[in-house]
């Protein structure tokens, strides 16, 4: 195993695993945000049908945020185990973004996690309601940080480097809010809430269908699609924004997600092609005249720099972000045309009973976790050959081990992922398929609320 590379496997493996830790911050933010509304109904209203929905997707809850946990803490052993010169070079910056992570949002959410879960027969309502905003509010700190970390690998600011080659702040400030950061915390937080409204209006539509917890399906299809009608467009524009943002700061990158390998003005929007790294060109190109240049610089003349202009030795390989590019864009249209479908099912009063727009939501509900790790390998395939942009490659930021080390390490990984997260995405699909559990009724003002009982009178007669 002496001619494994110990480089390539070690980019496999942390693909591997940040790919398999992201899946669950995406849905956990947003699903955390709808708790605490589902939360604020059940007080405003006094209905049922929202603390049964509330208990039921906790518990999903509780299941996801552990994972996301468990995997995210492997993620910061890799840096060290497989990444240590990064980690030496770039630690003084890197280290503490992730530590105030950990103080602040982990904190946070770890505090209030045990009232929110096991809490609501134990304490008052306003309580219990105050534990679930934490918790929410822990899940975008917790975004916050390491979007920040992540956009300094990609427009790093605020720093130096010194006569041995280490990273220093010079400025936390603009470490923090660097240049990519706003716009890439703003698309993210915006792809959570988006996938926690497909997952959730989906499994709505497959009760309706079902014709099983129908009222609760009700109202998951409705909020969900009080997400996606305004958030999806809006996604767009964010995206535009972001683009816009990326062609000024990391131009290499756009021209690998648009397959540019000419400069020139007034350039096409390429539709599909298949990039050929060899012969520095596009096979089986298909493309609309100027409108690369409309969406890239917002004029039909404006300048888009190709590939060719870059070293060759600083470029990346276009052919998975020009792919998975279009596959999030994709999905992002599917959005927009469920949001603006069922918006219109809804005013016509058929958004419940039209079975084929149910079958499409059902059918969508993986979508959002799709657009999510598309746009991450775009965001990271796109950043090559840099760990830290146009400061640090990413083969000078290995660790010096063996590939035959790398290979068994990550064929473990593959093999306790598979097994202990597939038990834990077996439960939360059986907790789905279970549904809501109904509760007692809420009692009149002035009766004993049997549900709030002191626990040692818990199991009297």
């Amino acid at each position: 195993m002496s001619d494994l590379d110990p480089l390539l496997l070690s980019r496999i493996q942390f693909a591997f695993t940040v790919s398999f830790h992201i899946m669950f911050p995406s849905f956990t933010i947003g699903l955390a945000a709808w708790l605490l509304v589902l939360e604020l109904m059940w007080i405003k209203t006094g209905k049922r049908v929202y603390t049964e929905l509330s208990r039921q997707w906790t518990k999903i809850f509780a299941v996801s945020f552990g994972m996301g946990v468990v995997s995210g803490v492997v993620l910061s052993y890799e840096f060290g185990t497989n990444w240590s010169e990064f980690s030496r070079r770039g630690g003084n910056i890197i280290g503490p973004l992730m530590s105030y992570e950990v103080l602040t949002a982990f904190f946070l959410e770890a505090g209030f996690l045990g009232i929110m879960l096991f809490g609501r027969e134990r304490v008052p309502r306003g309580v219990h309601l105050f534990a679930t905003a934490m918790v929410a509010l822990g899940t975008l700190i917790s975004a916050f940080w390491i979007l920040s970390a992540n956009s300094f690998m990609q427009t790093p600011a605020g720093f130096r480097i010194g006569d041995d080659g280490v990273l220093y702040v010079a400025s936390w400030w603009e470490v923090i809010f660097n240049p990519s950061f706003p716009y890439r915390f703003a698309h993210m937080v915006a792809a959570c809430y988006l996938t926690t409204a497909l997952c959730v209006g989906g499994m709505g539509a497959w009760y309706i269908l079902r014709e099983k917890f129908v009222p609760h399906g009700r109202v998951m299809l409705g909020m969900a699609l009080c997400i996606l009608v305004w958030l999806a467009p809006l996604q767009l524009v964010i995206g535009d924004m972001h683009g816009l943002n990326s062609r000024e700061h990391q131009p290499a990158k756009i021209a690998a997600v648009e397959a540019h390998w000419e400069t020139q003005r007034g350039a096409p929007l390429i539709l599909f092609a298949l990039p050929d790294v060899e012969t520095e060109s596009n096979r089986y190109e298909i493309a609309i005249p100027k409108l690369g240049s409309w969406v890239l610089t917002h004029d039909w003349e404006g300048e888009v720099r190709g590939l060719k202009s870059f070293p060759a030795d600083e470029r990346p390989n276009p052919i998975i972000p020009f792919f998975a590019f279009r596959l999030m864009v994709g999905i992002g249209i599917i959005m927009i045309a469920l949001g603006l479908g069922g918006a219109l099912l809804w005013l016509m009063g058929r958004l419940y009973t039209t079975r084929l727009y149910l079958r499409a939501m059902y059918w969508s509900w993986p979508l959002g976790f799709i657009a999510v790790l598309a746009g991450w390998f775009v965001t990271e395939v796109g950043r090559q050959p840099w760990t830290v942009y146009g400061i640090l490659r990413t083969a000078d930021s290995v660790s010096p081990v063996a590939g035959g080390k790398v290979l068994t390490s990550l064929i473990l990984f593959v093999l306790v992922y598979g097994i202990i997260f597939g038990a834990g995405l077996y439960y939360i699909a059986k907790l789905v398929q279970r549904g809501p559990q109904e509760v007692p009724p809420i009692p009149e003002e002035g009766e004993a609320d049997p549900s709030r009982r002191p626990l040692a009178a818990a199991g009297a007669p």
